[in-house]
């Protein structure tokens, strides 16, 4: 008997609104998706529509907040469009955080009919345990993570775990290097891990955050909060959003000129001689001009 059940992504924007403003807001976000898929090669659709390469599999990390519901239902809406070829599966981990609401994303993807798979692992414990008193916990509760996710992916025969970082986490990353790192490092949007056999994709990389926000809330999501690293004050990456937000207050659009320059980089501008060979530059090679440094 042929499967009449509706696709999931007519179930997921079953009861999404349908004003022009929100239509416009889900195109956006869907559109920018898209770029960055094909941009940064996170799966190379002709080769997989044709045969030529396997139909892979991504693990979509769900948290329960704002930004992973936008990335599910944002590549559930590629898929629905036959512009993604990939299959999905949401994962939660559940890290013991008490009075952590267990039933709400079951439910809630059940709702969605996406496959899923909730792993229980106590970090919480682990992390408070260790992390002394005053220090923040980011850090450990991020290896933590990375590597139950990487084993799941494994398990599961994914070749990638997708996460819903954006725009502006990658420019509160950056911050952070330059200012506490001393280095030019933000979030890449795709990564291959150490033991070169998971890729860490983030389709919402040029996505901004308060796109997001309005995104979430028109779909109402069961937004779960996390009251680990939330709970901590001072957090360097605080300080970054807030860094952020006072020059986009002052310099309106400020934040999408920044992420414009993340994709571009002129290394011989720069002092990395790792990145650029200044040792072979001497007259008689290619030069280039200089029109934006003074002399």
């Amino acid at each position: 008997m042929a499967d009449t059940s509706p696709p999931l992504a007519l179930s997921l924007f079953a009861d999404a609104p349908q004003s022009v403003t929100f239509k416009k807001l889900r195109k956006r976000l869907v559109r920018g998706a898209l770029q960055a898929i094909d941009t940064y090669g996170m799966v190379h659709r002709r080769a997989v529509e044709s045969g030529a390469k396997p139909r892979p599999k991504w693990l979509v990390c769900l948290s329960g907040g704002k930004d992973s519901y936008g990335l599910l239902a944002v590549l559930m809406d590629l898929q629905y469009q036959g512009a993604l070829p990939v299959d999905l599966i949401a994962c939660n981990l559940d890290q013991g955080q008490p009075g952590f609401p267990k039933h709400i994303l079951p439910e809630w993807l059940d709702k969605v009919g996406v496959d899923y798979r909730i792993i229980t692992e106590d970090t919480y414990s682990i992390v408070t345990d260790k992390v002394p008193e005053g220090r923040t916990y980011c850090s450990m509760c991020s290896r933590l993570r990375r590597g139950i996710l990487y084993r799941v992916a494994r398990e599961e025969g994914c070749e990638a775990i997708v996460l819903g970082h954006h725009r502006d986490d990658a420019l509160e990353t950056f911050m952070m290097n330059l200012i506490h790192g001393g280095r030019i490092a933000a979030m890449p949007p795709k990564l291959l891990n150490d033991e070169g056999d998971v890729m860490v994709l983030r389709p919402l990389i040029t996505a901004a955050e308060d796109d997001l926000e309005k995104f979430a809330a028109a779909m109402n999501f069961p937004i779960i909060p996390c009251n680990l690293c939330g709970s901590q004050d001072g957090l360097q990456r605080v300080a970054m959003k807030q860094l952020l937000t006072d020059w986009e207050r002052k310099k309106p659009g400020v934040r999408q000129v920044m992420a414009h320059a993340l994709a571009t980089v002129r290394p011989s501008h720069l002092h990395d001689p790792a990145v650029f060979d200044f040792l072979s530059l001497a007259p008689g090679g290619v030069g280039e001009d200089d029109p934006n440094v003074p002399f």
